[in-house]
């Protein structure tokens, strides 16, 4: 199965932009739909931004605009752009992968460790 390292994040002022990596190993992410979720202490877990089967990207109402996923298959990496950061955009971000669709969190199958983003 797939392992999903993530790295990229930090702190960062209001307005500015990030850019989160997640590589994975064990297999090839052309084979999943790939996505990333942010959770927030005492809160669930939440869809930002997907890449489906189909090559079709998907991003939370709260992102479009701001944020951009993509991936490189010859890298195996999945990216997460984001720009114009707000304060809510604060939490751990986790890199999934999923079988059948990578919008919500009972359809992934594989989770990263997750890396905070603090905006401030």
């Amino acid at each position: 199965h797939v392992q999903l390292v993530e790295s990229g994040g930090g702190s960062v002022q209001v307005g500015g932009s990030l850019r989160l990596s997640c590589v994975a190993s064990g297999d090839t992410i052309g084979r999943y739909c790939m996505g990333w979720f942010r959770q927030i202490p005492d809160k669930e877990r939440q869809g930002v931004a997907g890449i489906e089967s189909d090559g079709s990207t998907s991003y939370a109402d709260s992102v479009k605009g701001r944020f951009t996923v993509s991936q490189d298959g010859a890298k195996n990496t999945l990216y997460l752009q984001m720009n114009s950061l707000e304060l809510e955009d604060t939490a751990v971000y986790y890199c999934a992968a999923a079988w059948r669709g990578v919008r919500l969190p009972y359809e992934v199958n594989y989770w990263g460790q997750g890396t905070q983003v603090t905006v401030s």
